[in-house]
Order: C-alpha cells, then sequence, then structure tokens
C-alpha cells in the first residue's frame, strides 16, 4: 500500500502554490506588505469601511464572499473597488481557517464556515443601520451563504444572494472525485485535514442536506453567474439553482467570446461583474454584452 499522506502532503502544497500564483496579484507586487497593510489600503478605498453608510440609491451593504484557498482581499481586488465606484458599501470577510495555515482560508468544515459569516452579517448591519445585506460569493463563496439562509436565520437580513461559479451542487473535479474510492485512506485524509474540501465533492453529507427540500428559502433573491469552462466546478451546469426568485445566467450567452474559467469569472471579468451590478440592482439593470468589460 502507498503512503497516502505522503502523496497528498505534496498534493495539498501544490494546490496552495497554485493558488497564491493566481490569486495574490497584490501580495506579488509588494512582499513586505503585512496584512494590516493591506486592509488599512481597503478601507482607504471604501472597502471595508465600518463607517460607511449605505445611500438612497444602493440601502444595503454588499458582504462578499471569497472561494476555497482565498481570502477577503485578494479574491476581491477587481470586485469590491467596482462597486464601491458604483456607490455601496462594500465588506469581505475570511472564513475557513485551519489551525497553522495561514493567508488559504475556506477549508475548515462548510458549516462553521457559515456560523462566521452569520456573525458577520450581524456586524454589517449593526454598523451601517441596514435592515438587510446583499451577499456576493465566488465558488464555495456562492453556495456556503446557503447554509445561512437555510439553516442559520440568515434568509429575514439577506435580500438577495449573487454567486459567481458557485459549486451548489458540488463538483466531481472533472471526475479525479470518484478515483477517491480507489485509494485507500485517501478519502478519511481529506475529510480530516480539508473538509471544507471534501463537503464541496458531489453527493457529500453536507450537500445533501445543504439541498434535501429545495435550494432556495422564501424571500431572498437568487442569481447563479457561471461560465461554460469552468474546469473546477463540473458540470457547469450543476452551479445552477432551481426554484423561485432564481436567475440562472451563463456568460458566454450574454457574450460569446468570453473565455473565462473558474479564476477569472469571480477576480477580474467585469462582463461578470456587470451581472452581479444588475443583480444588485435590478431596477437600474443594463443589458450586459461584451462592451459591458469597458463599462
Amino acid at each position: 500500500m502507498l503512503p497516502w499522506k505522503r502523496v497528498f502532503g505534496p498534493l495539498a502544497a501544490l494546490l496552495l502554490a497554485v493558488s497564491a500564483a493566481t490569486t495574490a496579484p497584490a501580495v506579488a507586487a509588494t512582499p513586505t506588505a503585512s496584512p494590516t497593510a493591506v486592509t488599512a489600503a481597503t478601507v482607504s478605498s471604501g472597502w471595508n469601511d465600518f463607517s460607511c453608510k449605505p445611500s438612497t440609491a444602493h440601502p444595503r451593504p454588499v458582504v462578499l464572499v471569497h472561494g476555497t484557498l482565498a481570502n477577503s482581499v485578494d479574491n476581491w481586488l477587481g470586485l469590491a473597488p467596482y462597486l464601491v465606484n458604483r456607490g455601496y458599501c462594500v465588506f469581505s470577510l475570511d472564513y475557513g481557517q485551519l489551525p497553522g495555515v495561514p493567508f488559504f482560508n475556506g477549508l475548515g468544515p462548510i458549516d462553521k464556515s457559515a456560523g462566521q459569516l452569520s456573525a458577520y452579517v450581524d456586524r454589517v448591519l449593526a454598523a451601517t443601520g441596514a435592515p438587510k445585506a446583499d451577499i456576493v460569493g465566488h465558488s464555495q463563496g456562492g453556495m456556503m451563504p446557503r447554509y445561512y439562509l437555510k439553516f442559520l436565520g440568515g434568509a429575514p437580513k439577506v435580500n438577495a444572494l449573487v454567486g459567481l461559479a458557485p459549486d451548489n451542487h458540488g463538483t466531481t473535479l472533472l471526475g479525479l472525485t470518484k478515483l477517491l474510492p480507489h485509494f485507500p485512506g485517501a478519502e478519511d485524509l481529506l475529510n480530516e485535514k480539508t473538509p471544507g474540501l471534501a463537503d464541496q465533492i458531489a453527493g457529500s453529507p453536507f450537500l445533501t442536506k445543504l439541498n434535501a427540500g429545495g435550494d432556495t428559502v422564501p424571500g431572498v433573491k437568487y442569481t447563479v453567474i457561471a461560465t461554460r469552462y469552468d474546469q473546477v466546478v463540473t458540470p457547469y451546469q450543476s452551479q445552477f439553482l432551481t426554484g423561485p426568485d432564481v436567475r440562472n445566467v451563463t456568460l458566454q450567452d450574454l457574450c460569446a467570446v468570453d473565455l473565462s474559467e473558474h479564476l477569472a469569472i469571480g477576480l477580474f471579468d467585469r462582463i461578470a461583474f456587470h451581472e452581479v451590478a444588475n443583480a444588485l440592482d435590478p431596477g437600474r439593470a443594463t443589458p450586459t454584452t461584451c462592451a459591458s468589460v469597458i463599462g
């Protein structure tokens, strides 16, 4: 029998390295920047500014929820300023931290992560005085809030949930997860060391509970923005929700030449960002086209 812990250790390190290379442009550009300095920079631009008061035009604060292996800053270097510049009070949190694993979040049990989101939304609402918030999440961050809405009393506090490439019904990672039963100990190790990853596998106990009885809860508007080129949440159609007050969007139906994959849709795709803005303010929505990239 192969020593699977030694096999999975380098694999996990590789995943972290790939994530760092693809989601951390600010830190790469300023290697000496501390977390405090990064946070200060976001506050100075109006992002994570707890003195921000929502306007009449945009009466609800927006809470951004990062994806797996990401964090509250780097996942939102594109979308947060985009929304701030349009007059929104914008906030983001870190969740799902594992002991001894800095910077890379979203690896803890997802039900516990939803509890962190619940506390953070309460903090944002208390600071802003708003009765409800809107939530925008990428990948796990677009799916995890559904647990908060369904099981932790979040529905009365949330107007809309917008998911960018959310793994609402899990992922097979292009079928790779189907190989786990063939490697003795691999599935147990995945559950033990990175439960946030295990929870996202299609058919997991967490997802079975989340989706039992329907995808949505009354009173919340749902938008899913997906890309046909998603290589992480597969098949991409599994991201879509069924139920009242649901809008499912495929980027390529809006702009056929949009080649964004799983990371790009959340990091810098301004066509996706335009759809986010439309979902947050449907009364002022404008058509999303390829030209939205310069909007």
